[in-house]
């Protein structure tokens, strides 16, 4: 079995922290949420290769993050795109990936930017014992976030029923960026050819069910898929269970340290008070209340009250 991990989106809504950097990369606790995914896969034996799946423009970026893990299955595979306006959507990216990789083996699909509380595992017991594709599903609670994701309607746990984004959803249960596919579900191309939407994978579903049985793999556990600022906050207020991390090579000095607070390798916070706040490496804060802000790398903040930002200087990233 073959996995691919989606990491080719520009992740606009949170620049400029993720202007020059994927979002997949943000720091979660000692971890980033890609890795997670990637040493679960790493493993998992049923699995062979797993191609990282990303744009041109951060293809350098993930090179090197793959060799200084030294990752043993994975493999990055680069679509041709540098910005947002030639994304092929993802179907199409996954199509694409197919033809390049000469992938003719059972699928494992996921995004790059879910942290999923279950063990990837788990989902993979679910789908051999299934034999048909296999997503996760997941109640979010609220009828108006189900409104941005793929509405699962399901008897037992066979998918009986599936909207894209529905403007009046009948439930909460949402499909989440989580697939497995046998071999001969693998039919993007088929799919494309028949002029259906390449941008989302709940439209590849919907399609599917049509066609042939599919279950789910419902869970509890934690998810979150981070799309927004907001949301990786919340990733990282999960992850430090509403602590803080200070790293040893930091400075801290005559501060106020409150909840979900991560102070990098080489930051530099002096007479401050943080709150749900993120402190990237080398960055220096010096007589600052700072709220629910991300300050980025290298970023130099002195005797002001930040709330709800995000500061980067794209200047300093792209040297």
């Amino acid at each position: 079995m073959d996995a691919i991990v989606l990491a080719g989106g520009f992740a606009t809504r949170m620049w400029p922290i993720t202007r020059r950097r994927p979002k997949m990369l943000l720091p979660v606790g000692e971890t980033t949420v890609i890795d997670r995914i990637l040493q679960q896969l790493e493993d998992d034996d049923r699995i062979d290769t797993v191609y990282l799946s990303t744009n041109e423009a951060f293809a350098e970026t993930f090179r090197e993050h793959l060799a200084d893990r030294g990752y043993d299955k994975t493999k990055l595979s680069v679509e041709d795109t540098v910005d947002e306006d030639e994304k092929f959507g993802v179907v199409g990216a996954l199509s694409q990936l197919v033809d390049r990789e000469d992938v003719d083996d059972d699928l494992f699909v996921i995004a790059g930017d879910n942290l999923i509380g279950f063990d990837l595992g788990e989902f993979l017991d679910e789908f051999e014992v299934n034999g048909t594709p296999t997503l996760a599903a997941y109640d979010v609670g609220s009828r108006e976030k189900a409104k941005s994701y793929g509405l699962v309607e399901l008897d037992g746990n066979r998918v009986v029923d599936f909207q894209e984004k529905p403007d009046e959803p009948n439930s909460t249960m949402v499909s989440i960026a989580c697939y497995a596919f046998p071999s001969d579900s693998v039919r993007f191309d088929e799919y494309l050819e028949g002029d259906n939407n390449p941008d989302e994978p709940g439209w590849y579903i919907d399609w599917l069910q049509s066609n042939e049985p599919v279950h789910a793999f419902t869970f509890d556990d934690v998810w979150f898929d981070i799309g927004s600022a907001d949301s990786y906050l919340d990733t990282v207020e999960w992850k430090l269970d509403s602590g803080s991390m200070i790293d040893p090579d930091a400075t801290v000095e005559n501060c106020e340290i409150g909840e979900t607070v991560h102070v990098m390798a080489g930051a530099t916070v002096r007479d401050s008070t943080l709150e749900r706040t993120l402190v990237f490496p080398d960055a220096t804060v010096e007589n600052c209340n700072v709220d629910e802000t991300i300050l980025d790398t290298g970023i130099e903040v002195e005797d002001l009250r930040i709330s709800q930002s995000l500061i980067s200087d794209i200047s300093v990233m792209d040297d």
